[in-house]
């Protein structure tokens, strides 16, 4: 009897160290997914400041001084933006 029941224990312990195991695989993937998009987003970002400053000659201008000017332009864009590229 008290060797079953030392059997279980022991069963339980694994069953717990392996769903423990799980568990910190699953975190640890979401991590990296999340690490992952954000390191797309801050791509994405660098690129599309990139583009402005090379456009609209922006690199002198502070970022208060870039909304600024993205504000003047901004209706307009938005109204005459070709139907490919509207969400």
């Amino acid at each position: 009897m008290a060797n079953q029941y030392k059997k279980l224990v022991d069963q339980q312990a694994r069953l717990k160290q392996k769903i423990e195991q799980e568990d910190f695989k699953l975190r640890q993937s979401k991590y990296y997914e999340n690490q992952q998009a954000r390191k797309a987003r801050s791509r994405r970002l660098i690129q599309k400041g990139a583009l402005l400053e090379k456009y609209f000659q922006a690199d002198n201008l502070s970022v208060d001084q870039t909304e600024e000017l993205l504000k003047i332009f901004a209706d307009y864009v938005n109204a005459h933006k070709p139907d490919k590229l509207k969400k």
